[in-house]
This record gives structure tokens, C-alpha cells and sequence, in this order.
């Protein structure tokens, strides 16, 4: 079985935590223990997804929305949609700089992760988060 919830917040610094909140509560909720690796993997890739849309979703834009989604074999769907057209790719970042590192981030935790195009709605970047197979080796 698997469960969805979605929510809009403010295009805002301060909705970055929120959502990272919201994923875990409704992750916690749905069965996933606070020592459940693929919730603290949700939690920080809906943090950097969002965080992206607040630095450089578009200028009119008030709000975005955020989904997660739990699978029945304890996987999660992350999905963060804006209005924004411009496809996010992962940048060449320098070792000194402090931006520009979150889709790294993202490609590195998540399964598969992608942009699915809303039209003239905007876009929606979305994160497959697995739970770790007991026993396997990085």
C-alpha cells in the first residue's frame, strides 16, 4: 500500500525547515522510525529540492508544493513542482564556494531522480528514495 500527501508553502527561506518538518512527520506517521535511513535521506533531499525552488524558482511565484509519497516496500517519492520552466542540472562547483552542491547531493542519495514537465504550469523535480537492503555493501 502506499500513501500520499501533498502541501503548498511560501516561496521562503523559512519553508525550507517546514518541509523538511512536514516529510518527516507524515514519514514518522506512516511507519518510518527515527533510525529508518531512507527517512533521513527523504528529509535531506525535500530540503535541498526546496531550497532550490526558494533560490531560484521564479521571481512572481509565492508558493511551491511538496509530495511525498510512501511505497509499500518502504521507498519514498519526493517531489517539489514550481512554475518555473528552467530544468535544474547538477553545476561544476568550485572546492571553496558554499552553493551549488544540492543536485549532487540529490544524485548521490536518491535511486533515480528526474524533471517532469507541468506545461505552462512549471515543472515538477522529483527524488526515489530506497530503503537499503540488510546486509549489502556500499
Amino acid at each position: 500500500m502506499s500513501r500520499r500527501n501533498s502541501f503548498r508553502l511560501p516561496r521562503h527561506p523559512a519553508s525550507v525547515g517546514l518541509a523538511r518538518r512536514r516529510v518527516r512527520d507524515h514519514l514518522a506517521d506512516w511507519g518510518h522510525g527515527p533510525d529508518d535511513p531512507a527517512l533521513a535521506d527523504a528529509v535531506l533531499v525535500v530540503s535541498e529540492l526546496a531550497t532550490n525552488v526558494v533560490r531560484h524558482g521564479p521571481l512572481l511565484e509565492r508558493e511551491f508544493e511538496v509530495a511525498v509519497t510512501a511505497l509499500g516496500d518502504g521507498s519514498c517519492l519526493i517531489e517539489v513542482s514550481d512554475e518555473g520552466r528552467l530544468e535544474p542540472r547538477p553545476q561544476l562547483v568550485g572546492e571553496w564556494e558554499e552553493h551549488g552542491r544540492g543536485l549532487h547531493l540529490v544524485e548521490h542519495i536518491a535511486a533515480a531522480w528526474g524533471v517532469w514537465s507541468r506545461g505552462r504550469h512549471g515543472k515538477t523535480v522529483w527524488a526515489l528514495i530506497v530503503t537499503p537492503i540488510l546486509g549489502a555493501h556500499a
